[in-house]
C-alpha cells in the first residue's frame, strides 16, 4: 500500500514539474535578403554572408526577349557570381538569385510576354542563365506590369501575361529541380504603392512565388518639393503612405502575409532650402540628392545636424538649421521598430537595398539580432 502511495505521489510531482516548465515556441526562420550591387566593387570580405539568408545580385535585362547580361558586363557578372557563390563556404544555407530588371532594365519586358512563344523564349533563357551560373532562384524586379515606370513600355494586357510569365518560370524551375532534388526560388520586388496591386493581381501571382520583398520605401522621392519620411513605418503627412500601410494592403489584395517580406532602404534622402518650421518636416523645399546611411551617420555626429523622431510614424529625421538642409533615413531604433512589426505580424522577413550602403554594419546588425531564431515573441 506505501509503494502505491509512493507512485501516486510521485507521478503528482512529476506533473507538477511539467507544468511548471516553460514552453519554448517553435524558431522561425526568418529571410534576410540583401541586394547587392553588381556595378559596385564586390568584396567577399565585406560582405557579412552569415547574417544574411538570401542575396540578390542586381541585375541582369531582358533584352531582345531574353535575359541577358546588361551591356558589356557578361565578364564582370560571370566573376561576381562566382564571388557570391563562394560565400556559402562561411553560410551553407545561403542562397544567391539574380534580380531580372530594376528601374532602368525593365523595358523589355512588356514585348517579351506579349505572346507564348515569347514567354517560352524568356523562360529558357533565364532558367539557362540560373544554371550557367549555379544559382538558387530567380527574382523578378518588373518595374512595373501595366504601369510605366521608367517611361517604359506597358500594355493592359501586362497584368495576365505577368501571372502567366510567373507561372512558365515556375513550372520550369519545378521540372530543373526534380532533376537535381532542389527547390529554385521564383520570388519578386512589389511596388510599396496601391495602384501597383489595382493594376495587377498579386492574389494569383503569389501562387508561383516563394515570398514576395516589398519596396515599402520611396515615399519621398526627387519628384517631392516637401519634406516628407521615405520609409515610415507608419502613416503621418499628406499622403499617408508607409510600411504599415503597403503590407496591409497586400494582404488585402491577396498575398498571404507569411510570404510578405519587408523591405528597408539602406540609404537616405536630403532637400535643401527647407524652413525650420516643425524641424523643417513636411515643409517646402528643394530636393538635393539621395545618399548612404553611412554618410547620414556621420552627419549625425556633426554639431550641424539635430535628430529628431516622429513618434507617429517611428522614423528619425534630420535638420540643420545653419544649412536649411533636411534628411529623411533610416537608423537602428526605426529598424527595430520595423523588426518587431516583422513578428508581431508574422511576416517572412526583411530585404534591403543595398548592402554597400551601410559600411558601418549598424543596420543589418539591428536586423541580424531582431530577426534570429528564437528572438521572435
Amino acid at each position: 500500500m506505501k509503494n502505491i502511495l509512493f507512485a501516486l505521489v510521485l507521478l503528482v510531482f512529476i506533473g507538477c514539474k511539467k507544468s511548471e516548465e516553460k514552453v519554448i515556441p517553435p524558431t522561425k526562420n526568418y529571410h534576410v535578403v540583401g541586394y547587392v550591387a553588381g556595378w559596385k566593387n564586390i568584396n567577399p570580405k565585406k560582405i557579412p554572408a552569415e547574417k544574411l539568408t538570401h542575396i540578390n545580385y542586381a541585375f541582369a535585362d531582358v533584352a531582345d526577349g531574353k535575359v541577358e547580361y546588361i551591356g558589356e558586363n557578361r565578364e564582370r557578372d560571370s566573376l561576381n557570381f562566382i564571388t557570391l557563390n563562394q560565400l556559402k563556404s562561411r553560410n551553407p544555407d545561403l542562397k544567391v538569385l539574380v534580380s531580372i530588371g530594376g528601374w532602368t532594365h525593365s523595358k523589355g519586358f512588356s514585348d517579351a510576354v506579349l505572346t507564348q512563344e515569347g514567354i517560352d523564349q524568356l523562360t529558357k533563357s533565364g532558367v539557362d542563365f540560373l544554371i550557367k551560373h549555379q544559382l538558387d532562384g530567380l527574382d523578378f524586379d518588373w518595374e512595373y506590369p501595366s504601369i510605366p515606370g521608367d517611361n517604359n513600355p506597358y500594355r493592359p494586357e501586362d497584368k495576365e501575361n505577368f501571372i502567366a510569365m510567373l507561372k512558365s518560370f515556375r513550372e520550369s524551375l519545378d521540372s530543373l529541380g526534380n532533376l537535381h532534388d532542389k527547390h529554385y526560388l521564383t520570388t519578386i520586388a512589389s511596388g510599396g504603392f496601391r495602384r501597383y496591386l489595382e493594376e495587377n493581381d498579386l492574389g494569383e501571382a503569389q501562387k508561383y512565388l516563394d515570398f514576395i520583398n516589398i519596396m515599402a520605401y520611396d515615399f519621398y522621392t526627387a519628384g517631392d518639393n516637401v519634406t516628407g519620411h521615405h520609409a515610415n513605418l507608419f502613416p503621418n503627412g499628406a499622403k499617408g503612405r508607409s510600411a504599415q500601410t503597403t503590407v496591409n494592403e497586400h494582404i488585402e489584395f491577396g498575398v498571404p502575409a507569411e510570404k510578405i517580406v519587408l523591405g528597408v532602404p539602406f540609404y537616405g534622402r536630403m532637400w535643401e532650402n527647407v524652413d525650420p518650421v516643425g524641424n523643417g518636416l513636411f515643409q517646402k523645399g528643394k530636393f538635393k540628392m539621395g545618399l548612404p546611411y553611412h554618410q547620414v551617420y556621420a552627419l549625425t555626429k556633426t554639431s550641424a545636424y539635430d535628430r529628431f523622431w516622429d513618434e507617429k510614424a517611428a522614423a528619425p529625421y534630420l535638420y540643420s538649421e545653419k544649412d536649411s538642409t533636411w534628411i529623411t533615413f533610416e537608423d537602428p531604433e526605426s529598424m527595430k521598430a520595423k523588426m518587431d512589426f516583422v513578428k508581431k505580424n508574422n511576416l517572412a522577413g526583411t530585404m534591403f537595398w543595398e548592402l554597400s550602403e551601410d559600411n558601418t554594419g549598424q543596420l543589418l546588425e539591428v536586423i541580424n539580432e531582431e530577426l534570429k531564431p528564437n528572438a521572435q515573441e
